[in-house]
């Protein structure tokens, strides 16, 4: 079994459009260094219901995203996980066909790779602020990435372990 080991960096934010702006460094980030499948991104929106949307979201063509067409990677699959019913645009991606059991073979992997504390951690972490940036990166750009996310307010960096492969097998077995 080949597992690879990545960083989820949760970072909390006042605003939607502060959250947006260090997204948009994470990934300046990552095509400067000609790495831009190195990561997954997902920024996300506590609403006033307190239900949270993922407004915005980047998967690795290479790993999960592209494999089953669902464009969903580790960090939407952390996002997921962290809260269950999490809305992606306009409606809940969990309640689609073939996107949904994606989804959740991925959520279940991210979740997988981490420690109940280290979850638990991360989901009360973002409960703090109105929005959040969840990175899933390679470890070797740890240091950079969380350099990047300037306009948060409080960053939490855990270990996060995945193998692919696996996750790109279940993912395939999901579709259909």
């Amino acid at each position: 079994m080949a597992v690879d080991t990545f960083i989820a960096f949760v970072a909390v934010y006042d605003s939607v459009a502060d959250a947006e702006a260090d997204y948009k460094l994470v990934k300046d980030l990552h095509t400067e260094a000609n790495l831009i499948d190195a990561y997954d991104a997902a920024v996300v929106e506590r609403e006033a219901d307190g239900k949270v949307k993922i407004r915005k979201k980047h998967e690795t063509p290479t790993r999960v995203g592209g494999v089953a067409g669902a464009g969903v990677g580790l960090a939407t699959g952390l996002v997921v996980a962290l809260f269950p019913f999490a809305a992606i645009g306009g409606g809940l991606l969990a309640a689609t066909t073939g996107g949904g059991a994606v989804l959740g073979a991925v959520a279940g992997h991210a979740a997988a790779g981490m420690s109940r504390k280290d979850l638990k951690d991360l989901g009360e972490h973002l409960d703090e602020g109105q929005a959040g940036l969840v990175v899933v990166g390679v470890s070797d750009m740890g240091s950079k990435i969380e350099a990047s996310m300037k306009k948060a307010q409080k960053v939490e960096t855990k270990e996060l372990k995945a193998d692919t492969a696996k996750i790109e097998a279940d993912a395939k077995s999901s579709e259909g």
